[in-house]
Formats: C-alpha cells, structure tokens, sequence
C-alpha cells in the first residue's frame, strides 16, 4: 500500500493522520505544502480538495483524516 499525504505544519488533523497511521505501522510519503503554490496546485489537481491533510492511498485521494478514520474503522487499513 503506497500512501502520501499532503500537509501543513501546525495542522492537528495532519498531526492526527501521521499519529494513526505510524500507529498501524504504516509507511507514508509526506508532502509538505508549506505556502509552495506548485504543490498545493498539485494536491488540487490529484484530491480536488483544498484542506490538509489530503491522503492518497496507491493513487486515489480518500480525503482527510475523517476518511481515513472510516478506513481504519472498516479494517481497509489493515
């Protein structure tokens, strides 16, 4: 399973997203948007969403962290 989430510094949700996912024992790439307008271009385009974090599992955007909460209550993250 490939995942990468974009993110901002001082976003709880980010924070709360990396939290549960180094929980589960796994591997992501984090992309940190840090005011880089070519990348927050880039998450757009991929997510069609604005807010961070934006997650991508193998490709396809799942959302925010209240997705993956969903995935993880649902065993997909397993």
């Amino acid at each position: 399973m490939q995942i990468k989430m974009y993110t901002k510094a001082y976003c709880s949700f980010c924070y709360a997203a990396k939290r549960l996912l180094a929980k589960r024992g796994l591997a992501f790439e984090e992309i940190p948007l840090s005011g880089n307008a070519m990348v927050e271009q880039e998450m757009w385009a991929l997510t069609g969403g604005k807010t961070v974090p934006q997650i991508l599992i193998d490709g396809k955007p799942i959302g925010g962290y209240t997705e993956l909460i969903e995935m993880d209550s649902d065993g997909k993250l397993q």
